[in-house]
């Protein structure tokens, strides 16, 4: 694994590769920001594109918040889909909910996808799961009982919900908490108190509204236990509030996958 700046990194040693996907930076188009678009120095779409190519990867998956499809961005938006296309793809955008793909969270992603050219298969869009997603209280029931809470089966009966969108922040946002004014009235309807994270679950006394532990945000997207994010807790919540949720993921994957596959089946 590789941590440094992508705009050092050379993709010309990975061309041809069958998929380049990628969160592209969020916080230029959050309505949680400035929305500075283009002009915010965390944009990286330019180096989104300037990847592409070099690697010219079969299939290209990128992801972005909802706040990329407001108004203000059309002329940059039809730019980015625009200098795809000239690369050689055939594009797609679309909004997609993770509470739809078993994610109990609202969380709504843009999903760009570019498909190269002298690929046969045609790209279509993962379906929404017919089962609802499971509530906060279902999934950390468990984790909230940990360590004895003599409260955790209350707390879970009443935390009938999915959860708010799950935010990491950046290094110029302060230590880890699940977000602005609004988003903590949400988290508090579920019995969450939002003003920070846990170290570890409730004692068997607690009292009044837990906070969520990182292991606790990490199921809320859907990652599996086993996943590490360290021993920071202020960087693992950065990676995981700004991660795109691993089910709605595998979802898109395995469309691409199937699209890619297309060509070698008929052949």
């Amino acid at each position: 694994m590789i941590c440094a700046d992508v705009r050092a990194f050379d993709g010309r040693p990975y061309c041809g590769i069958d998929l380049l996907a990628g969160g592209v930076p969020c916080p230029p188009f959050s309505v949680a920001g400035k929305q500075l678009g283009a002009d915010d120095e965390r944009d990286l779409f330019p180096q989104a594109i300037r990847l592409i190519a070099e690697t010219k990867p079969k299939a290209i998956m990128l992801e972005n918040v909802r706040g990329f499809l407001d108004p203000s961005f059309e002329d940059y938006r039809n730019s980015i889909l625009s200098a795809i296309s000239k690369l050689g793809y055939s594009t797609q955008i679309k909004l997609l909910n993770a509470c739809d793909f078993g994610v109990p969270q609202l969380r709504p992603r843009v999903v760009i996808i570019g498909i190269r050219a002298d690929q046969l298969g045609t790209f279509t869009y993962p379906e929404a799961s017919a089962t609802p997603a499971p509530t906060v209280g279902t999934v950390l029931y468990d984790l909230m009982a940990a360590r004895g809470w003599e409260q955790a089966k209350s707390w879970a009966k009443q935390a009938q919900n999915i959860a708010p969108t799950l935010v990491g922040g950046s290094k110029k946002h302060g230590g880890p908490d699940l977000g602005p004014s609004r988003a903590r009235r949400a988290w508090a309807t579920l019995g969450v108190d939002g003003r920070g994270v846990a170290n570890e679950a409730p004692a068997p006394s607690f009292e009044g509204m837990p906070r969520l532990t990182p292991r606790m945000l990490a199921r809320l997207q859907g990652f599996p236990d086993t996943w590490n994010f360290g021993r920071g807790k202020t960087e693992a919540c950065r990676m995981i509030g700004n991660a795109f949720p691993s089910p709605v993921a595998q979802a898109v994957g395995i469309k691409i996958k199937e699209c890619l596959a297309y060509g070698s089946i008929i052949s």
